[in-house]
């Protein structure tokens, strides 16, 4: 069947995403607002890592670590909610969006410089709560290491108020751009957030390790985003015709018994959770594995890990989604997901040969580029899966089950570590990005088929 000729239109000004950034508030509150939903995600995820790895904590602990961004996979429990109701005293001075947002920017400010202030104890200091030493001894992991728990505690409402305001960071931009602005909001949004990563990630272990210190480094970015608060006060408030839903049929389940109705719908929720599922076993303890693992120190990694990470998930991420509209929408979800399975070998050379920055350059490069490809197909993936009619409720649904895989294999991830040792656990974790790709070949006619259902529709 054709398509029908499109529409002659006038040919864009060039650089038109720079044009709309800098000429337009809405587009420049988004790129702050962008930034404030990423700046929090690595100080309770690789960053935190990195300083439990340097205070001598184990291997198991720090998976179990990783459970503190469960908040990530469980947002879309409380989403409506926040969609519903008005937070309290801001909501008539803000309007609902971004008296919530305000509301999760002070919190988030709060509970960092808390994390700041209370920081890690030293290893001799152990923390003698009631009852906690026989949890330490039921999990396997020292009684000593009870000392994390008020920095863990912190580190799990870190994650909650992050969730959070990305559900209303979400919302707040979906209301908020016409249907011509959309497309460059999600890009400005991705880039304040990329960046964002960038300072929290790589910048903040070079401080923590050069200048500040771990708890220096962390009431900075308290600090910062404190001052993060300033751009929910300049962004423009949304139009006044938006209303809450009515109820909660409205918010949830007219959403979710759409999607149930579809063929192959469990089998599609399944593909979600394995396509990163090998991914996720590498990235839970990577940093530990630079640091403790390879001998890197926490500036290299910082430098070359997180910095050139980043900057090759973004170049990944832009090419995959030039090729995803030459290959389509399934062969690319099979392509690139054989291809960020197969680049974890990287992060096994790393673990078999000397240190060496270039190499460490070279693995990280290759993971991530290939890790953004992957990204960009599977972004799109969910957005194929969502009717128009409920895209903002499926898509935060669907995100959050994507996180499933980043967020629990932590935990075993430890003790397959110090079962197996470094390679042969990066060996089994590009096993474990097989059954995502096997999933997707069998459900090829599914994918196809929600795919063209799901497509834009030509105005």
């Amino acid at each position: 069947m054709s398509a029908p000729a499109p529409a002659v239109t006038q040919k864009p000004p060039p650089w038109p995403l720079l044009r709309q950034v800098f000429g337009n508030r809405r587009m420049a509150a988004l790129l702050l607002l962008g930034f404030s939903s990423g700046l929090p995600l690595a100080l309770t995820a690789g960053t935190l890592q990195a300083w439990l790895t340097v205070q001598g904590v184990s291997l198991k602990a720090i998976g179990f670590a990783t459970l503190i961004g469960q908040a990530y996979v469980f947002k879309f429990l409380w989403a409506p909610g926040m969609d519903r109701i008005h937070p309290p005293l801001l909501a008539r001075w803000l309007g609902r969006r971004r008296g919530w947002l305000l509301l999760m920017q002070a919190a988030l400010a709060a509970s960092l410089g808390a994390m700041a202030l209370v920081g890690i104890p030293a290893p001799g200091a152990a923390m003698a709560w009631p009852g906690l030493e026989h949890a330490a001894a039921a999990l396997g992991v020292a009684a000593s290491e009870m000392r994390l728990v008020p920095v863990g505690l912190l580190a799990v409402a870190v994650a909650f108020f992050s969730a959070s305001q990305d559900i209303v960071i979400d919302a707040y931009r979906t209301d908020l751009l016409p249907p011509e602005e959309r497309g460059a909001g999600a890009a400005v949004a991705v880039l304040g957030y990329r960046m964002a990563m960038l300072v929290s990630g790589g910048l903040g272990l070079w401080l923590a390790a050069e200048y500040l210190g771990w708890r220096g480094m962390y009431a900075l970015m308290a600090m910062l985003m404190a001052v993060l608060m300033l751009a929910t006060l300049f962004a423009p408030p949304t139009p006044g015709h938006i209303t809450p839903p009515r109820s909660l049929a409205a918010a949830v389940v007219e959403p979710a018994r759409e999607f149930f109705s579809r063929q192959g719908a469990v089998a599609l929720l399944v593909a979600i959770v394995l396509y990163k599922l090998g991914d996720a076993f590498a990235g839970a303890l990577s940093t530990t594995f630079l640091i403790r693992g390879a001998g890197y120190t926490p500036a290299e990694v910082g430098l070359v890990y997180k910095t050139m990470g980043l900057a090759t998930t973004i170049v990944g991420a832009l090419l995959g989604g030039a090729l995803l509209a030459r290959l389509g929408l399934w062969r690319a979800l099979v392509w690139f997901g054989i291809a960020q399975g197969l680049s974890n070998l990287a992060y096994w050379g790393l673990a078999v040969l000397p240190s060496n920055l270039l190499l460490m350059g070279a693995a990280v490069g290759i993971e991530n580029f290939t890790g953004g490809m992957g990204t960009a197909a599977f972004v799109a993936f969910l957005s194929a899966l969502c009717d128009t009619r409920f895209s903002a409720t499926q898509f935060a649904l669907l995100s959050a089950l994507s996180a499933v895989g980043r967020v629990y294999v932590g935990p075993a991830t430890g003790y397959l570590v110090e079962a197996w040792g470094w390679p042969h656990f990066y060996l089994f974790t590009v096993v474990a990005s097989a059954p995502g790709v096997l999933m997707l070949v069998w459900l090829r006619r599914v994918v196809e088929t929600q795919d063209r259902l799901h497509a834009p529709r030509p105005q």
